[in-house]
């Protein structure tokens, strides 16, 4: 819903305000005053192209700001604006942030229905026909259209698999040669998951083995050996302690010293149980070194990671699996397609069913309201299409359509092609008048939905856009003063003289709406004109 809209040099309009309840608003005033240019800002503000025409003389640029709401439990809301430069180029902010006019068209455009006679309407759109059905009788349509969509997702994805299974049964040259050489090299190196990590940390310790017993023998003995350390060593603390009987301090020394003895003899032992355990295996080391080389072979071929050969030999193997066991594989694919396509086409009979239901009696309720709106014989018939299997789509196995016939014994043909632009005005108010809170469309503008009308015909219009507005907000522009009574709000468009002319814009009330209501009735003010202006006003129950 449209809380409020400020225009700025868009057109003829310098500066206008336009403040909206939740019901009915009309826009009223001479024709040429520059009312189209307020159903203008309403289409930038939807993200619908801007021409740079747009932009007022003299100006440098245009500006649409809004305040809108999504729905009625909606309190805060969000601001858009969109600023249109004199050379073309279109600024967005949505709540303050630079956006684009997609995210316009994609917040606020579904919020919104433009229903003038020139505008792309909803009801020239066959493809969304069947969704105002639905959503009309979403009671009945939403579980069998719920169920279709899923066996036809279930009918897709066997599909899938069928030709999977069948395009791995047609593998054949090079494919599956690649496949049987991968399995046979990796088989024959047969590598084992971490074999290759072990093999990098004991290879270079199995290959410099009599480098590593020879350096762990030469330290021994330089450490315990004849003329190693140890000796000078030991005779440094015998030495100490035999003094130590003069200055305590050096016994002290010698305590020191026969640790350290203690601690280089224990490596030398272990340094001797090191070189003892090193077995150098010229046979071992060659297995090993031949090891490793087919690991890495492997990986130039299939890697760079040993998980990459895994990888390969599982994709090779069920390549194969599927050519071995492809009729089998075939036969199983096909009962599930033929299954998954027996349940789709039950719930697609169903949900068939269930739109021939709605669709005729969603059209018997339209034309009722068309009637109201002295539409005469009139009225909408639902027509339903089978499509052949492949053509069948999330929409539904059918195409349907609202089609228009304006008297009995008539062809009903394509609203597109046989309605005139008042008769589309009205059978889309009809439409949403029927719809309710149930078309998900907030906002509906009209204009010149009283284009050729008068008398019965614009007192039973008004009473239809009434009722409408008690589900939807409504904004009118409207020539006949039997719609501008029945508003909650009433709004005049004038236009100044001089030599660039402006629009303004000024809501009116009390005797200025009287005024305005006599001026719709005769084109003047008189006294005759005011006494009826205010009874219908009076009468209607908003002044």
């Amino acid at each position: 819903m449209i809380d409020e809209i400020r225009v700025s040099n868009l057109a003829l309009i310098r500066e206008a305000e336009l403040s909206l309840s939740s019901g009915l608003t009309v826009l009223t005033g001479e024709t040429g005053a520059g009312k189209t240019a307020l159903l203008s800002a309403l289409k930038l503000l939807m993200g619908e192209r801007a021409d740079a025409s747009q932009v007022r003389e003299g100006e440098p640029y245009a500006e649409v700001e809004g305040r809108i709401f999504t729905d009625a439990k909606d309190t805060e809301g969000f601001t858009v604006s969109r600023r249109l430069s004199a050379d073309g180029r279109s600024r967005v902010r949505i709540d303050g942030s630079l956006g684009s006019v997609r995210e316009l068209s994609e917040r606020v455009a579904p919020l919104m229905d433009l229903c003038g006679q020139h505008e792309h309407q909803r009801l020239l759109d066959a493809s969304t026909h069947v969704g105002m059905v639905d959503a009309w009788a979403q009671g009945s349509i939403a579980t069998p259209l719920k169920a279709y969509r899923s066996d036809l997702l279930a009918a897709r994805e066997a599909a899938r698999e069928l030709e999977r299974v069948e395009a791995a049964a047609r593998t054949e040259g090079f494919r599956l040669e690649d496949a049987r050489f991968a399995i046979d090299r990796i088989d024959e190196v047969d590598p084992h998951e971490g074999e290759l990590e072990e093999l990098e940390e004991t290879l270079p310790r199995a290959e410099h083995a009599e480098a590593l017993a020879a350096c762990a023998h030469e330290a021994a003995e330089a450490l315990s050996g004849e003329g190693g350390a140890l000796d000078p060593l030991n005779s440094a603390i015998a030495e100490l302690s035999r003094m130590g009987g003069v200055d305590g301090k050096l016994s002290e020394f010698a305590d020191m010293l026969a640790g350290a003895a203690i601690t280089l003899e224990d490596v030398a032992q272990d340094l001797r149980r090191y070189r003892d355990g090193v077995d150098f295996d010229p046979a071992e080391l060659a297995r090993l070194q031949e090891r490793y080389a087919a690991l890495k072979g492997l990986l130039r071929q299939f890697g760079p990671h040993m998980e990459d050969v895994f990888q390969r030999r599982a994709e090779a193997q069920e390549l194969l699996s599927l050519v071995s066991d492809s009729d089998a594989r075939i036969a199983r694919a096909r009962r599930a397609l033929e299954e998954a396509e027996s349940k789709l086409a039950q719930s697609a009979k169903e949900l068939r069913r269930a739109r021939n239901v709605a669709g005729p009696r969603f059209c018997r309720e339209v034309t009722r309201q068309m009637a109201r709106l002295e539409m005469g014989r009139a009225e909408l018939v639902w027509e339903s299409r089978k499509l052949p299997r492949e053509r069948w789509t999330d929409a539904g196995p059918d195409s349907y359509e609202l089609l228009y016939r304006s008297g009995p014994g008539l062809t009903p043909r394509p609203l597109r092609r046989i309605a005139s632009g008042g008769e589309l005005s009205r059978v889309m108010l009809a439409s949403m008048v029927v719809l309710g809170e149930a078309d998900g469309v907030d906002t509906l503008v009209f204009d010149e939905v009283d284009a050729g009308v008068g008398g019965a015909v614009a007192r039973s219009l008004a009473v239809v856009l009434a009722d409408l507005a008690r589900t939807h907000q409504v904004i009118v522009v409207t020539h006949v003063a039997q719609v501008a009574v029945v508003a909650t709000e009433h709004y005049v468009v004038s236009k100044s003289d001089g030599d660039i002319p402006e629009t303004r814009l000024s809501k009116v009330t009390g005797d200025e709406r009287v005024r305005e209501v006599a001026r719709m009735l005769s084109g003047d003010t008189g006294e005759a004109s005011i006494a009826h202006a205010r009874e219908m006003l009076l009468e209607a129950g908003t002044l």
